[in-house]
């Protein structure tokens, strides 16, 4: 039995080694560039950590330098910017809406959820009302996603 156990470990590690088997996913990174005094960016970083992202923030007084390079449209424009993967996450966009953007991988520039909606990530308290995530590309912008809170709704 113990002999049994040992091969079935050894033949594991040797796929391992032979990289046929992946040792971990990758995680994609969340870079977060905020104003140092935002409390509400603060709230959004958790729940994006929570849902199973690794974060990185940037505090930062100069937003819209970050937005300009970044291409995110004046009109979307939130408490916080982000990047993962080669998309701008602009606001409380819901980590939900990030995962299924990184699965589909559209041609866009990336999500933005503009001003700052009741019940979305970061801004709890109150009563949620609904809102639209928005997928922004070079040649403009449509809905990707809508939500109540954090919650999406078909």
């Amino acid at each position: 039995m113990h002999r049994i156990a040992f091969l079935t470990r050894r033949s594991v590690l040797a796929f391992f080694a032979a990289g046929l088997v992946p040792a971990r996913a990758e995680v994609p990174v969340v870079l977060v560039h905020k104003d140092p005094d935002c409390g509400c960016c603060g709230g959004w970083v958790k729940h994006v950590r929570a849902a199973g992202f690794a974060v990185t923030v940037e505090e930062t007084v100069d937003l819209n330098a970050i937005r300009k390079r970044l291409r995110v449209p004046p009109a979307l424009a939130a408490c916080h910017t982000a990047e993962i993967s080669g998309y701008a996450i602009e606001g409380h966009v819901p980590a939900e809406a990030i995962k299924w953007l990184l699965e589909t991988r559209p041609v866009a520039l990336g999500l933005a959820v503009p001003g700052m909606p009741a019940g979305s990530p970061g801004m709890e308290g109150g009563t949620p009302r609904p809102y639209d995530v928005v997928l922004f590309t070079a040649g403009g912008q449509r809905p990707f996603m809508r939500f109540v809170g954090s919650k999406s709704v078909v």
